[in-house]
């Protein structure tokens, strides 16, 4: 039986290796992607799946079908690393995606405006 030095209450480490979010630097430089895609069964795991075995985590993903809905639009907020010119070539090279853009143009933030706010207890009863 393996051994480890985390208590149960600790969250585990990535597969990977890698470092828990909370241990994160707040100044901690972020990176937007936008891929354009070929919306059918399995996409997505075959792009969360090539983030997954280089270690890279992803903070937040959005998704959105585009035009007649045979494409989407795939917006990813990750750490920026020295190696993310690499995923992105990588990303281009899947068969489902058409495109890769790297977006400065859209803050981190941006996911957190997609997320309905919290209610608290109070106002939800409150509410009819």
């Amino acid at each position: 039986m393996l051994e480890s030095n985390l208590s149960p209450t600790d969250p585990p480490f990535p597969r990977g290796g890698g470092h828990r979010l909370n241990d994160r630097p707040a100044e901690a430089r972020t990176a937007v992607i936008e891929l354009r895609v070929r919306n059918h069964p399995g996409t997505m795991s075959h792009i969360t799946g090539l983030f997954a075995r280089r270690g890279f985590n992803l903070e937040a993903i959005a998704c959105a079908p585009v035009g007649d809905g045979r494409e989407s639009c795939v917006l990813l907020l990750l750490a920026e690393e020295p190696r993310l010119d690499q995923v992105e070539r990588q990303l281009a090279k899947l068969y489902d995606v058409l495109a890769v853009h790297h977006r400065p143009d859209v803050p981190a933030d941006y996911f957190q405006h997609l997320i309905p706010a919290r209610i608290d207890d109070s106002e939800r009863k409150a509410q009819p």
